[in-house]
């Protein structure tokens, strides 16, 4: 009874590390990432009518810069 109760344990703790390890290799995949950055930022990238030419050039360098960051891609 007692190795049964051991066994279950063991059983228990590598499934949940293999799911865990499992996920977080698929989490940190760079599609994933880019996925996620593309949807975080995608909406500064939608042009107002109503915004000057200037100024929607600083709203793409900033968002730009942010996607990079967010992607983890060094800038220069």
């Amino acid at each position: 009874m007692n190795n049964f109760r051991i066994a279950k344990i063991i059983i228990a703790f590598s499934s949940l590390s293999y799911l865990s390890v499992s996920f977080l290799r698929n989490y940190n995949s760079p599609e994933n990432i880019e996925k996620r950055c593309i949807l975080k930022f995608e909406k500064d990238f939608k042009n107002n009518l109503e915004t000057s030419n200037e100024e929607w050039n600083q709203i793409l360098d900033l968002a730009d810069n942010n996607y990079y960051k967010c992607m983890g891609t060094p800038q220069y």
